[in-house]
């Protein structure tokens, strides 16, 4: 990851710094152009506004003779009344090719006769200009780009040319030319410093970016290795180093702590589960064990009731550890309508016969229909059923009706309750209370952790509040179908 980062960096940084450079360049050679440019627009205006030019008399004329300044004079039919050294015995500057490169740009607005500019990278002799008037020198201005062969070399230069008007009334141009050599050594030289030092410059955006990412990534490291730790000694009591800083590695830590408690309390539950069903296994199994070896030696002694008892319990036992391993497996109820009312119906009715209190069922005659496995709710409202039948005196209600969205279906019995601090205990698996630990009347503690498993996988609630008779009331809502 360290070198994907700094791969990446360097990558991005080096095409920020190349478009920057090209920027840079170009905007450079842009103004060392127009510098040229205005260098040859004085040069040419100097010429042009000679005395000796405005009189005509152009063979007295006092023009430049170095190479970097060129100077050629031409009347308005192109031929060259006076030329610098380099240039005599050329034709015409309007007659030459424009040079490739650099390429001309407009000159700025403004001059310092306060006229205007005009570029004309064409091959027309003038531009737009108006005649100037006699004696005068014109305020427009052609610049361009051209390639002059001086001594036994081509160089590049600036021209700027500027129309007059002779007191007698004949036109001139004006050709002023400077070199673009020392722009074009200065441009060359900040590209050359700029190649040299990108090198150097991606060398260390990469080395810091490195060693950035590799302290950024030093808590990451920590966790996987305490992870791997952990993972090797099997001991989900350990946790993971959290950094002090608040960003993402921090709330990775803190989430991976989290989910190793949550891992603990799961692997936790399920050792209290195997070690409680375990218990739970033995006592059954071995009073079976007892009473068939007492049997064997003393057949007379067989008690068939007390063994079909313990045959049954064990069997409802079996049942009841079955659909916990269901429920924590992830098994998901059926998407079926269940009519809530007319289930709690058949179920008061088929246990009528074997109930000790017959409940009094309030229903209304509408359906109330909810989403899910019907073999699931009947096994809740059983559970609640059989938990009312062993606590109530004398009474116990099951109530079905609808509450905005839901559905609600309550049992109520008129037992002795369940105190606050156990109301949220007897939901846990294997746990009773005290007056229900009997073997015969009690059960395992499990019929009330499956309802409550059962009913959240409906997507519903069940909690547990005082009954208007004293005892307890069951209350489960779940979501009502449309």
């Amino acid at each position: 990851m360290r070198a994907r980062a700094a791969l990446a960096a360097t990558a991005v940084v080096s095409i920020a710094l190349v478009a920057a450079g090209i920027l840079v360049v170009a905007v450079l050679r842009h103004n060392l152009t127009e510098r040229a440019g205005l260098e040859a627009e004085v040069t040419a205006r100097t010429v042009a506004g000679a005395q000796a030019a405005l009189n005509g008399d152009f063979g007295t004329l006092d023009l430049p003779d170095d190479e970097d300044d060129l100077v050629q004079v031409a009347d308005a039919t192109g031929k060259v009344l006076a030329a610098g050294d380099e240039l005599r015995g050329r034709p015409v500057l309007s007659d030459y090719a424009p040079a490739s490169a650099p390429t001309p740009t407009p000159a700025p607005a403004g001059t310092a006769s306060g006229g205007r500019h005009q570029d004309d990278d064409d091959n027309d002799d003038h531009g737009h200009d108006s005649t100037p008037a006699r004696g005068k020198v014109g305020t427009e201005v052609e610049r361009r780009t051209l390639t002059v062969r001086v001594g036994d070399e081509s160089h590049a230069y600036r021209f700027a040319a500027v129309r007059g008007t002779t007191y007698d009334g004949r036109t001139y141009t004006v050709y002023g030319g400077a070199s673009l050599a020392d722009e074009q050594a200065t441009s060359d030289q900040v590209v050359r410093a700029m190649l040299t030092g990108l090198p150097c410059l991606l060398v260390v955006v990469a080395a810091v970016t490195w060693l950035v990412t590799r302290r950024a990534l030093r808590p990451v490291e920590g966790i996987r290795a305490k992870m791997a730790e952990i993972t090797g000694s099997g001991d989900l009591a350990r946790r993971v180093p959290e950094p002090d800083a608040r960003d993402e590695i921090a709330r990775l830590a803190r989430t991976t702590n989290q989910t190793l408690a949550a891992l603990e309390q799961s692997v936790e539950r399920q050792h209290r589960f195997v070690a409680d069903a375990s218990h739970e296994l033995r006592s059954p199994i071995a009073s079976l064990r007892t009473q068939l070896e007492v049997a064997e030696q003393h057949p007379e002694l067989l008690d068939v009731p007390d063994l079909l008892q313990d045959v049954v319990r064990l069997q409802h036992l079996a049942a009841d550890l079955l659909l916990l391993a269901r429920l924590d497996a992830g098994e998901r109820p059926a998407d079926t309508l269940v009519d809530l009312a007319a289930l709690v119906r058949e179920e008061v009715a088929r246990r009528a016969r074997t109930d000790r209190i017959t409940p009094a069922v309030t229903a209304a005659d509408t359906a109330l229909e909810v989403k899910g496995s019907r073999n699931q709710l009947s096994r809740v409202l059983g559970n609640l059923l059989d938990n009312a039948q062993r606590h109530a005196s004398t009474g116990i209600t099951v109530t079905v009706d609808a509450v905005g969205d839901a559905v609600v279906l309550t049992v109520a019995d008129d037992g002795d309750g369940v105190a606050p601090a156990d109301r949220t205990r007897v939901f846990e698996r294997f746990v009773r209370l005290d007056e229900g630990r009997s073997r015969d009347e009690g059960g395992a503690g499990l019929g009330l952790a499956i309802a409550r498993d059962v009913v959240r996988r409906h997507h519903g609630t069940l909690s547990l509040t005082d009954s208007p008779a004293g005892g307890a009331a069951f209350r489960i809502s779940l979501p009502r179908a449309h």
